[in-house]
């Protein structure tokens, strides 16, 4: 008879070729998938606010981007050596400055490489104004943790985040948040923002750029030519004072 292996009990790491290699990996094994796919409805809704713009969407290694129909994302995966995908790069990325309209980082920032400040502040920078930044990243405090905790893996809380998103320059009293994914099975995978909500296994925080506004310059005052009373009155004292030619 095989020995059962208990629901309740931590999974192990992904087995195979693939178990002794970095943990943004674990995203590409089955227990991510539920996750992953509630993280792609998610995103669709946020493409479908900008139309017309262009989007990048920065995923962990086995993270699925969404699909584009129209041609306008440009899809990259995170890696020890930088970014591959559309294009081979490091940081800085080789793209326009506020140029698109969103940037996805689905789990780009889960590996702990410590540049999370520097990433963000790229998606700042390529952001049009007004463009949106999703980041989504695991819940630290979800059950669904015992199954990344030995796989390499970075969580943290949304306080670290908002800071964090502070820190590159967005506005973090525009944060939204929004808990995604199972709680502890790996079929439960919806999304929301009530209580129960945040013990789901990931967080998906959404902020969009701000531009200050130029101060315009202080206006001219203007002289206006006054009429009526007040002006015969002092035409009448003008008159007054002047003592005329002198005999």
């Amino acid at each position: 008879m095989p020995a059962l292996h208990p629901s309740r009990q931590p999974e192990q790491p992904n087995a195979g070729p693939q178990s002794g290699a970095a943990g943004p990996l674990w995203f590409a094994g089955p227990r991510a998938r539920s996750l992953l796919r509630a993280e792609t409805r998610a995103m669709e809704r946020v493409l479908a606010g900008i139309p017309a713009l262009p989007w990048v969407c920065v995923g962990a290694e086995g993270a699925e981007c969404p699909h584009s129909e129209s041609g306008r994302g440009l899809h990259l995966r995170r890696g020890a050596g930088g970014f591959d995908g559309a294009l081979r790069c490091a940081l800085p990325w080789p793209l326009a400055s506020e140029t698109f309209g969103a940037v996805l980082l689905q789990h780009a920032l889960d590996d702990g490489f410590g540049d999370t400040e520097a990433v963000l502040g790229e998606c700042m920078r390529i952001l049009a104004p007004g463009g949106v930044l999703w980041l989504a990243a695991l819940n630290p405090w979800s059950p669904y943790r015992a199954r990344w905790c030995r796989a390499g893996l970075s969580a943290h809380g949304p306080g670290y985040w908002q800071a964090t998103l502070a820190r590159a320059g967005f506005p973090a009293d525009a944060v939204s948040l929004q808990w995604l994914g199972p709680r502890w099975r790996p079929d439960d995978g919806e999304a929301g923002v009530g209580a129960a909500d945040r013990l789901r296994a990931g967080i998906a925080l959404t902020v969009s750029k701000r531009v200050h506004a130029a101060i315009p310059p202080a206006a001219l005052r203007k002289l206006r030519l006054q009429t009526g009373l007040g002006s015969v009155r002092t035409h009448a004292g003008v008159l007054r004072q002047d003592p005329g030619p002198k005999p």
